[in-house]
């Protein structure tokens, strides 16, 4: 497969694998400072919170992606919006039914379910920003620049190079 000719695929993919990592190892400190918070509720709350915020905050990459797979069909922007927008309602549908099944749950700590999930949207945003600003990318990107503006050649001349008389006829 060759590689997507949209300057934002690397950018999001390096996000990505950064994320999974991260969150890799959010987890065993959100685990960790739950279970010595809460015991076993803490730990289950803690993974919980930062297994969410990184589902959470990758749909939006993935849908990116995904829709950046159409770059060039004619029908692109409205493909790449229709896809990032239905990432973002299943992101908020997701929500609203995993907070409603979670709500009052005794196995759950509320504030340290809290805080990791916002130490994982926190931890989101900081590679956000670390990636963004590390990243070369030109400030006009994916487009191509005419080679000739056909303006510049002379009436008469398409064929081939002008003489020296200028009369717009090609030399022999």
């Amino acid at each position: 497969m060759s590689p997507s000719p949209v300057s934002s695929t690397p950018i999001l993919r390096r996000t990505l694998i950064w994320s999974a990592v991260a969150t890799a190892v959010l987890a065993l400190v959100a685990g960790g400072v739950g279970f010595a918070v809460s015991q076993g509720e803490g730990l289950v709350s803690g993974l919980l919170g930062v297994l969410l915020a990184a589902l959470f905050l990758a749909i939006t990459g993935i849908s990116i992606l995904i829709a950046n797979r159409w770059y060039g069909d004619p029908l692109y922007v409205q493909l790449f919006f229709a896809i990032v927008l239905g990432g973002w309602l299943l992101k908020l549908g997701v929500f609203v039914v995993v907070m409603i099944l979670l709500a009052g749950q005794p196995w759950l700590d509320p504030m340290v379910f809290f805080l990791s999930i916002v130490a994982g949207v926190i931890m989101s945003l900081v590679i956000d920003v670390v990636v963004l600003t590390q990243m070369r990318l030109p400030n006009v990107s994916d487009t191509t620049l005419p080679t000739e503006v056909p303006e510049d050649r002379a009436p008469g001349a398409a064929n081939g190079p002008l003489d020296g008389a200028g009369d717009g006829a090609p030399r022999s």
